[in-house]
């Protein structure tokens, strides 16, 4: 998988580079703001689209199609955006490592922010007939596409700038900015709800999507100023930028990189399971009101969002592998008793399993993630590394996992059983590619060797 010892020298023990000055404090909450508002708006246009396939695009986008063929239609059309990540992911990791991650931060963020906004301004299926479909995935495409290094180019960056012993509070500030998006997606639908039916349907929902260019002004505000990470500034002085990330990742960094996609692919796919396919299911099969929603959305994911900093925390202190293990064990015992909760009816059983999914799978595990996943990577590939495993896993987990849930539905009745089954087994493989990673906490990031090259003993190294 890797070269022996997973750096790019033939030297098994390359001696360590001076450490880079530590950046200022104003630098480092330039940066957590940056990557908290960025997220933010990223997971803002995710909820808002992938609550109006739950909700409204049937009507719009597929109106001849029978209700289940419909929201099978908008899944699909909600699957192309993750499709599109990983190419996005492979274009931005080209420049990632070689350009910087302020360059691509503000890239990707005029690139979501606009695909979202044209989302808003779309004919629909009555008005130009089969184009609107096709305009409406388009757009999606793109919206993927600049969403393919987002959070791994937020997460990089804090956690390179954080201090060490402060990398796991930090990086999970952008799981919060994500929380924080998913409140105002989901605060966006309430306000849209209570107008009108034939009001909604006309101008309401373009109203939700149009409000995302507020989103995008504000995210560039902040990062107008953000700093490059000390971590790649000490890279650009020693002139060892790669001149080809993304073939160095599948050269030398192919170990952690696959390890990275199988512990994601099944967070991400119970993530989106919470966060897309369970609100069709509480009304389609359930019967709960549509307007209940949005509400329990945005509980849970205010509650995850606090939950990301708790686990952060707790991941500096005992470590990153027991704290992300003993969530996604968890998560594998998770689905039956969250369905057999939601089937009840009951908003106070609904609400809390809600919580219970966006605390673990939504925003607890991935809060983790943000700074276990860079610290796996030596300097030279570290972006483009985390980009890939993790882009590649959300096409396998989270983009397809709304459109596999609603086909298992209509295929074995209604049943959820099948559904529940599949978010297990999705879960038991990112757990024992978790097993079989090492600890990173507290690794030095100006090594190049991965942190799967090294003997477990130097993975707990207290330099950076």
């Amino acid at each position: 998988m890797d070269t022996p010892t997973g750096s790019l020298t033939s030297d098994p023990t390359p001696p360590a580079p001076a450490d880079p000055a530590p950046a200022d404090p104003r630098a480092v909450r330039r940066a957590a703001w940056a990557g908290l508002v960025g997220t933010a708006l990223e997971q803002y246009d995710f909820v808002i689209y992938g609550t109006a396939s739950a909700l409204v695009f049937g009507d719009l986008f597929f109106p001849n199609a029978t209700p289940a063929v419909a929201l099978l239609a908008s899944f699909a059309a909600y699957a192309v955006g993750f499709a599109a990540r990983p190419l996005g992911g492979l274009f931005f990791s080209r420049f990632g490592d070689r350009l910087g991650r302020k360059w691509i931060l503000i890239t990707t963020l005029f690139l979501m922010g606009g695909s979202t906004f044209a989302i808003g301004l779309l004919p629909t299926y009555h008005q130009v007939g089969v184009l609107a479909p096709a305009l409406l995935v388009l757009c999606r495409f793109f919206q993927g596409f600049g969403a393919g290094a987002e959070q791994s180019g937020g997460a990089t960056l804090l956690t390179e700038t954080a201090v060490t012993g402060r990398r796991g509070r930090l990086a999970s500030l952008v799981m919060t900015g994500a929380a924080l998006g998913t409140v105002m997606g989901a605060v966006a639908w309430i306000l849209v709800q209570t107008l009108p039916d034939d009001q909604l349907m006309s101008w309401g929902w373009r109203l939700v999507f149009a409000s995302s260019l507020l989103v995008t002004v504000a995210a560039m505000v902040i990062r107008r100023k953000l700093s490059e990470s000390p971590v790649f500034q000490d890279l650009k002085r020693r002139h060892e930028k790669p001149k080809s990330p993304v073939k160095e990742v599948f050269q030398h960094g192919r170990k952690p990189m696959l390890l990275v996609l199988f512990m994601n692919v099944g967070v991400s796919a119970q993530s989106y399971t919470y966060q897309v396919f369970m609100a069709s299911y509480l009304v389609s099969t359930v019967g709960v009101d549509a307007s209940f929603v949005p509400k329990v959305l945005m509980i849970g994911a205010a509650c995850g969002g606090l939950a990301a900093i708790g686990f952060g925390v707790l991941s500096d202190r005992v470590g990153r592998k027991p704290v992300y293990t003993s969530i996604l064990a968890a998560l594998v015992l998770l689905p039956g008793p969250s369905f057999i909760a939601l089937n009840t009816g009951s908003p106070a059983a609904i609400t809390v399993t809600m919580i219970i999914g966006f605390v673990l799978a939504g925003q607890g595990a991935v809060g983790v993630q943000m700074s276990y996943f860079p610290e796996l990577f030596g300097t030279r590939y570290r972006y483009a590394g985390v980009t890939l495993g993790r882009e590649f896993s959300s096409v396998l987990g989270g983009g397809v996992a709304p459109l596999i849930c609603a086909s298992l539905l209509t295929a074995f009745s209604g049943s959820w059983i099948p559904v529940a089954v599949y978010m297990m087994l999705m879960m038991v493989v990112s757990l024992i590619a978790a097993l079989m990673t090492p600890e990173t906490r507290d690794r030095d990031l100006t090594s190049p060797v991965d942190a799967t090259a090294l003997a477990p003993a130097a993975t707990e190294t207290s330099t950076r």
